[in-house]
């Protein structure tokens, strides 16, 4: 099984409870399903699946609400039990069809609640359901006229990290999926923040942010927070919007001590998108390292977003792919694998708001990862 850091404290998360995520539960999910060696991976103290379902892509209507809830069930049959969304996805509805799907599958006895890693989003101000006819005045009246947010602290007219503007995600989070509590909140994209406020600022905002969240996970709403970002964590060292990840983890132990819960980080990692594993894009403790390696030395787990880059990697793969992964038919496959493989990452995120498409990814957790001298071989070829 493969490893990674522990929870809280570097142990486990507690037993058998039914509010988030247990190492008990989970490792009970995977042992269930049918899967291939290195479907398990060991991280936070649980025991996760090599796949996870995200739920970004799609039109905001009600049949994609129910391929969505219906998808997530096939996702936990299937042996997917990492599930990914945000708030702002399909103007709230993407939350509110997975936790939909969720509960249903609970109600039915095909999952527990205590078996699944639920993680969600929180960063981009929401609209409700479908864009409205005039989207800034509905912004300013919902977020800054009801107090939730004051303009100074709203960044290009759509972001916001502070405290009182996050309490209310995570509550809202909760209603829209019905669970008792969230196992990871990530900070959505807060590299976006630097597009007006300097890096001291953002720092500063960074770490309110993550008192606020150690509050939120000493209440039992969330049991984990991260980062997930689309360039902070992949750019390159002094080009702006860079996030250093040993500041952020310097003041998240500044806002919760050594047992601060700032665990999990989600960035780009596809074909195309390689900085992740194999560029010196971070420093810890002075050496220019790559960001998997900097996570693993500071405490903190990987997953990967848009394995397939949105559809754009679903075909022209490389025949020295397929030659790497003889048992999978399609390019969409070759390609998860290929993060599957990645030293590092945990899982990849993929979009599925279909059960065809879950069934087709699920298959590379029945074939085997290339060794890892023949995979080093051949992301040679891409260097």
């Amino acid at each position: 099984m493969t490893s990674a850091p522990g929870g809280r404290d570097g142990g486990a998360p507690d037993r058998g409870n039914p509010m988030h995520a247990t190492e008990q539960g989970t490792a009970e999910f995977i042992a269930r399903r049918s899967c291939g060696p290195g479907h398990a991976r060991s991280a936070l103290g649980l025991t996760l699946s090599s796949l996870g379902m995200g739920s970004y892509l799609g039109k905001d209507d009600d049949a994609v609400d129910a391929l969505y809830a219906e998808a997530v069930r096939a996702s936990l049959a299937a042996g997917i039990n990492v599930i990914d969304t945000s708030i702002n996805y399909r103007h709230q509805r993407s939350e509110r069809a997975l936790g939909a799907g969720l509960r249903a599958a609970f109600a039915a006895g095909e999952a527990r609640r205590e078996e699944v890693l639920f993680c969600t989003k929180a960063g981009y101000l929401p609209f409700d359901r479908s864009l409205p006819p005039d989207p800034h005045g509905w912004l300013f009246r919902t977020w800054v006229e009801s107090g939730i947010a004051q303009p100074r602290e709203i960044v290009s007219g759509c972001h916001c990290l502070a405290p009182r503007y996050l309490e209310d995600q995570v509550a809202r989070s909760l209603a829209n999926t019905g669970l008792a509590a969230i196992d990871v909140l990530y900070l959505h994209n807060p590299e976006q923040q630097m597009d007006q406020v300097s890096p001291g600022e953002f720092l500063d905002r960074w770490r309110a942010a993550c008192v606020l969240l150690e509050r939120m996970a000493d209440l039992g709403r969330i049991r984990f927070y991260g980062a997930a970002t689309w360039n902070g964590l992949r750019i390159p060292r002094g080009a702006p919007g860079h996030l250093h990840l040993e500041s952020l983890v310097r003041a998240a132990r500044e806002a919760g001590g050594d047992r601060h819960r700032f665990r999990v980080l989600q960035l780009p990692y596809n074909l195309a998108m390689l900085e992740a594993c194999w560029e010196p894009t971070q420093s810890v403790a002075g050496r220019s390292i790559p960001l998997t390696q900097a996570a693993a030395e500071l405490g903190l787990i990987v997953f990967s977003s848009v394995p397939l880059l949105q559809g754009k990697l679903t075909r022209g793969a490389p025949d020295d792919l397929r030659k790497i992964y003889p048992g999978l038919a399609t390019d969409a496959q070759r390609a998860l694998q290929f993060v599957r493989n990645s030293p590092g990452i945990v899982a990849p995120l993929v979009g599925m708001k279909s059960v065809a498409h879950v069934a087709e990814n699920a298959v590379v957790f029945h074939e085997p990862l290339a060794p890892a001298a023949e995979f080093e071989k051949l992301f040679s070829r891409y260097e």
